[in-house]
C-alpha cells in the first residue's frame, strides 16, 4: 500500500487519461465540483471543454468517438444536468458509439434526504447506458471508471459513472489504477468466412437477374473492394448513410442512399432486386423499404445479432464484410456484363447529371444544392464535414462530395437535432490540424447556437453554415404527404450572422446567389487565420425532389412506375397527374424512369 494519497476525483482522471483521452466536455454545478477541482489538478494532461448546454457535450463526445473510434467523455452535475445528458448519449447509444458519462450526485451524507437536485439517477440512465454504476466508496471510484471505459469499448455504447461529490474529495492512496495497456490497442481478430459461405454465396447470385449489393460502415476500409466486386459479380452497389464516402462515390456502379435521404436511382433499383445482399449495414429503415415486395436475402455482418434482424435470411453469414468480399473475389469468376447493371448505371448517371444542374444553378431564390457546391469548392482533401439533422442530411447525401480522405459524422439512427456544431467542436479537437465545416438549418442550429461562443472561446476555426428558409423543410414535406393541413412548422426569420457577431464570431448574410462564392472564400480566408466563421444563407423552402414517392411494381410481364397515392395528399398542394408530371414538377425533364432503362438494355422480370 502506498504511503502517498490522492485526491480520488484526481486518480479518476488519471485512469481517464491513461486510456488516451485528452479533452472532456461539461458545465460546471455545485454536485461535480470534486471532479472540476482535480480537472484543474490535470489541466495540463486533460483539458476540459466548457460547453453552454450539457447536452452539447454529450453530443460532441459522441462525435468523438464516431469519428476518432476512441472514447469520448462528457459530464454534468446532479438534477437539471443529468437529465440535460440523456439526449446526446441517445445519439450515442443508437449509433454504436463509446461515450463515458460522469454524472454529479449530492454528497454520500445528504443521498435519500430529498436534498437539492438528489434524485434517483440510477433508474434514468440505465436504458441508455450499457454499464451504470453509482460510487458508494471513494477507493472505488477510479477502479469504476476504468471497467465502464472497458464496457464501453467492449459493447460499443455508453457507460455511466454517478459520482457522490464528497467522495472525489477523499484521498485514497497514490496507486496506478487504471487498466489500460498496449495489449488494448491491438487490433481485433477478424471474422473470417469459410469456403463453404463463398460457394453458397455464389450460387445464390448466380440464380438472380437483379442482385444489388445493400452496403454499410461495417464494410470500413474496404472501398476498393466492393467496387471490384461491384464490377466482377456486374452487381450495383447502394449505401448506407453511415457508410457515406466509404466506396468512391465516382464509381458510377455506386447509386448512392436509399430511401428518403436518396438517390433515385438507389431507390429504383433497390425496389426491383430480386436479391439483396446487405454488407455490413445496419439500415434503420429495413422494416419497411426491405419489405416492399419478394426477394431473396443474404447478410454478411460481424455482429450476429445482427443478422436476420430486419429480414427473413436466405443466407446468413458471421465474418468481416471486408475479409468476406475478399474471399469472394479469389473464388468468383467474372460474370458477363448484366442488362440490369447496365440500366442501373444508366439511371445513375441521368440522375447525376440532373444533381449536377441543380449544383450548378447560382439562381434566387438559392437552392441548398448551390450552397453544398459551394462547400465542395472550398473543402480540403482531409476535411470533417457535421451535417445537423433535417433537410440537410438529404442534401448533404445527394450533393456533399466525401472522399476517402475526408470525415462525416451524423446523428444517424437517434437523428436529434441540434448536433452539427457540437460535431464540428469534436472534428476540430480530435483532428485540430483538418479542417472543419458544419452544416445545419436555421431550425436544428437555433437549439444550440449558443455554443458558438464555445467555438470562439476555444479558438476553434470552425466554418458554420447555416441554411435559412424558415421553416422545418423536413417536416412540411412529411406533412405534405399526409391528408392534413400544414400546421406548425414555420419558423420566425433570424439574422444568424448578427447572433454571431454578438458573440465575437465574424459572419456574413447570404441572400443573392451571385454573393454566396464570396461568402465562402471569406470563411476560408478567416479560419485559415485561426477564427471561426459563419455564413448565414437564405435559401428556397421549396421541396427537393422527393424519389420516395417513385413507387415500382410489377405487372404483365414488365415494371411499373407510378407515384405514391400518399405523395401530395396534404389539403394544401396539388397531385401531380402522372410520373412525368411529377419528374417535370421539380425541373427533371431530363430525368427518365427506371421502366424505360429496362425497355432500353433488355431487363426482363
Amino acid at each position: 500500500m502506498s504511503e502517498n494519497t490522492v485526491a480520488a476525483s484526481v486518480a479518476m482522471l488519471k485512469v481517464i487519461e491513461g486510456w488516451g483521452v485528452d479533452h472532456v466536455y461539461g458545465y460546471p454545478g455545485g454536485s461535480f465540483n470534486s471532479t472540476l477541482s482535480a480537472l484543474t489538478e490535470e489541466k495540463d494532461k486533460l483539458k476540459y471543454i466548457q460547453i453552454r448546454h450539457e447536452q452539447v457535450g454529450a453530443f460532441a463526445a459522441a462525435a468523438d468517438a464516431k469519428l476518432t473510434g476512441k472514447i469520448g467523455v462528457a459530464f454534468a452535475s446532479a438534477g437539471p444536468g443529468a437529465t440535460n445528458l440523456l439526449t446526446g448519449l441517445y445519439d450515442a447509444r443508437e449509433d454504436h458509439a463509446p461515450v463515458l458519462a460522469l454524472v454529479g450526485q449530492a454528497g454520500t451524507s445528504v443521498m435519500n434526504t430529498n436534498f437539492f437536485q438528489e434524485f434517483n439517477e440510477d433508474p434514468i440512465f440505465e436504458d441508455v447506458s450499457v454499464y451504470c454504476r453509482t460510487i458508494m466508496t471513494a477507493e472505488s471510484l477510479p477502479h469504476v471508471v476504468d471497467q465502464a471505459i472497458r464496457q464501453a469499448y467492449k459493447n460499443k455504447g455508453v457507460a455511466v459513472v454517478i459520482i457522490p461529490n464528497d467522495l472525489g474529495f477523499e484521498q485514497i492512496p497514490d496507486l496506478p489504477y487504471g487498466s489500460h495497456s498496449a495489449s488494448d490497442d491491438k487490433v481485433a481478430p477478424k471474422v473470417q468466412p469459410t469456403d463453404q459461405e463463398v460457394k453458397e454465396f455464389l450460387r445464390l447470385v448466380s440464380q438472380a437477374k437483379r442482385p444489388v449489393l445493400h452496403v454499410g460502415r461495417g464494410i470500413k476500409d474496404g472501398g476498393d473492394a466492393i467496387i471490384d466486386l461491384s464490377k466482377k459479380l456486374q452487381i450495383p452497389i447502394i449505401m448506407t448513410g453511415l457508410a457515406k464516402g466509404y466506396v468512391d462515390e465516382s464509381y458510377e456502379g455506386n447509386l448512392g442512399m436509399s430511401n428518403r435521404a436518396a438517390h433515385k436511382a438507389a431507390d429504383e433499383i433497390m425496389a426491383s432486386a430480386d436479391l439483396l445482399i446487405a454488407v455490413g449495414a445496419d439500415f434503420p429503415f429495413a422494416d419497411v423499404i426491405y419489405q416492399t415486395h419478394p426477394m431473396k436475402f443474404i447478410q454478411i455482418d460481424n455482429d450476429r445479432v445482427e443478422l436476420g434482424r430486419h429480414h427473413n435470411l436466405d443466407l446468413g453469414i458471421w465474418s468481416d464484410a471486408t475479409e468476406f468480399v475478399k474471399a469472394v473475389l479469389t473464388k468468383a469468376d467474372q460474370v458477363e456484363e448484366r442488362p440490369f447493371m447496365k440500366a442501373a448505371i444508366a439511371d445513375n448517371l441521368n440522375w447525376r447529371d440532373y444533381m449536377k444542374k441543380q449544383e450548378e444553378g447560382a439562381v434566387n431564390p438559392i437552392k441548398p444544392a448551390f450552397v453544398y457546391q459551394q462547400v465542395n469548392r472550398i473543402a480540403e482533401d482531409d476535411a470533417i464535414f457535421s451535417i445537423d439533422v433535417g433537410d440537410n442530411i438529404i442534401n448533404a447525401f445527394r450533393h456533399l462530395h466525401v472522399g476517402k480522405r475526408q470525415k462525416m459524422v451524423i446523428s444517424a439512427l437517434f437523428a436529434s437535432m441540434g448536433t452539427g456544431l457540437p460535431g464540428a467542436l469534436a472534428a476540430k479537437l480530435s483532428f485540430p490540424n483538418r479542417q472543419a465545416i458544419q452544416v445545419a438549418g436555421d431550425g436544428a442550429f437555433s437549439m444550440i447556437m449558443q455554443d458558438l461562443i464555445t467555438e470562439r472561446k476555444y479558438h476553434l476555426p470552425i466554418i458554420n453554415v447555416i441554411t435559412s428558409n424558415k421553416v422545418l423543410e423536413f417536416i412540411k414535406s412529411e406533412q405534405d404527404d399526409l391528408p392534413m393541413h400544414r400546421s406548425g412548422i414555420d419558423l420566425e426569420d433570424q439574422n444568424f450572422a448578427k447572433i454571431a457577431e454578438g458573440m465575437g464570431v465574424e459572419g456574413v448574410q447570404v441572400t443573392e446567389a451571385a454573393d454566396l462564392p464570396r461568402a465562402f472564400d471569406q470563411a476560408l480566408q478567416v479560419t485559415k487565420e485561426g477564427r471561426p466563421f459563419l455564413i448565414d444563407v437564405k435559401v428556397t423552402p421549396a421541396r427537393a425532389l422527393p424519389v420516395e414517392a417513385l413507387q415500382l411494381h410489377q405487372g404483365n410481364g414488365k415494371f411499373v412506375e407510378t407515384v405514391s397515392p400518399k405523395y401530395n395528399a396534404n389539403f394544401d398542394v396539388e397531385r401531380p397527374k402522372s410520373v412525368r408530371d411529377f419528374l417535370d414538377s421539380y425541373d427533371g425533364q431530363s430525368l427518365k424512369t427506371l421502366p424505360e432503362f429496362f425497355d432500353e438494355y433488355g431487363v426482363t422480370l
